[in-house]
């Protein structure tokens, strides 16, 4: 496959007492269209570390300097993988570019019998031979925007760790079975603003890892759901080829499929406007105004960990005499797994899980040498407009350090 690549690479070497990392910050794109590439995945071949590239297909990553002579590869649904040795993208600026698979198809080209709804049967009942059924940890970030009316008024990050026994089907499917030890936490002082009051004061991020469909079996096998699968065109994803199925009516419910072990691989989730009351503050009522998820799984050592997890969720405020509508708050939250480790010995205790209300009030001193050579989400035009809004109350970095 040719590649054009033009990705700006720069390595870094940390301040002394942190481990030597290098950065590697790059740009991803469609090379027939040029249109860039969001949320792709960044990693190091039969490494656990990885990343994913923001909404304009640009993205940072921090790897361990022992990592020089390893294969970075960069992965999207449909398109073939672009590889290369770390050591040769660290000495000129490059952008990668990459080909659409051959098998990304315009019409279906079914060379099988096997209904939306067989495949789908077949990988839920799957799920135990698919994901790990041993104890492993996950390193993470955190990242939760509110937004009201229009703009955004608060900013939370935290790194923290996962920790959970295996995928085997949970008892309540609404009740958190992980531990998560929160290792450092940034917020901005617009979470001392009134309208925050509007959001979930329960602990955010417990509620999105909740949305994991495969881990909670949320997807519900019965012949109803399996009726209301249809095939897609197919995909390409790392190598391999995808089956894609879709629910389209009533909400939005994509899956990807790995044609080899009928493992997901990815899940787009979408619903509108219900109307339903979910909530009253003051002289306000608030009614349900959509909801859209992804969720991303990686493979590791063949097993399939969770790697990304995103959702957007809108609710409408009206006034509760007239019920005219009188604003909208957007809540915008994405995990980010950076590190994978299977078979994990170390575990959370008790004292060190993060507790059960909201993660604002569970903060601690700002650790910025902690923060530069950290695995987050790379700064997008959209992480610039929320930069805007947030710092019309001072310089984030000051309100990170408590100094407003």
């Amino acid at each position: 496959m040719k590649i054009s690549l033009i990705i700006g690479v720069l390595v870094l070497f940390c301040v002394p007492g942190v481990a030597q990392k290098i950065t590697i910050s790059g740009k991803i794109s469609d090379r027939e269209t040029g249109e860039v590439l969001p949320f792709a995945t960044v990693g190091i071949r039969g490494k656990s570390v990885g990343t994913i590239s923001n909404l304009q297909g640009e993205f940072d990553f921090h790897i361990p300097v022992e990592y020089r002579n390893e294969i970075l590869v960069i992965s999207m649904l449909g398109y073939y993988n672009f590889e290369a040795p770390v050591w040769s993208v660290t000495d000129r600026p490059l952008v990668v570019e990459l080909n659409r698979s051959t098998t990304v198809l315009n019409e279906i080209v079914v060379r099988d019998s096997l209904s939306g709804g067989d495949i789908l049967r077949i990988a839920l009942s799957r799920i135990e031979m698919n994901y790990p059924m041993t104890p492993f940890l996950l390193e993470g970030f955190y990242r939760d925007v509110k937004k009201v009316a229009g703009t955004y008024i608060s900013l939370l990050e935290a790194a923290v760790q996962i920790y959970d026994e295996d995928y085997a089907e949970p008892r309540n499917k609404y009740k958190l079975r992980e531990r998560v030890k929160l290792v450092e936490v940034r917020k901005s002082i617009g979470y001392e603003s009134r309208f925050t009051t509007f959001f979930d004061q329960d602990n955010l991020l417990e509620d999105l890892l909740l949305h994991n469909n495969i881990r909670y079996r949320q997807i519900e096998a019965r012949e109803e759901m399996f009726a209301g699968m249809t095939r897609e065109p197919d995909s390409y994803y790392n190598g391999h080829e995808i089956f894609v199925i879709a629910h389209r009516e009533q909400y939005i419910l994509k899956i990807f499929i790995d044609k080899r072990t009928y493992a997901v691989v990815h899940l787009e989730y979408e619903t509108g406007s219900s109307n339903e009351p979910v909530g009253k503050k003051k002289n306000f009522i608030g009614r349900f105004a959509g909801l859209r998820k992804t969720i991303d799984f990686r493979e590791v050592n063949g097993k399939m960990y969770l790697s990304y997890l995103s959702m957007v969720s809108k609710v409408n405020w009206h006034d509760r005499q007239t019920n005219a509508l009188k604003f909208e708050t957007e809540l915008h939250q994405q995990l980010l797994i950076n590190d994978i480790r299977p078979a994990a010995i170390e575990r959370i205790r008790t004292t060190e899980r993060m507790r059960n209300y909201g993660l604002q009030y569970q903060d601690r001193p700002y650790n910025k040498a902690f923060w530069d050579n950290y695995n987050l989400i790379k700064d997008s035009p959209l992480d610039k407009q929320i930069l805007e809004d947030l710092e019309k109350a001072g310089p984030l970095h000051k309100q990170f350090e408590g100094r407003h």
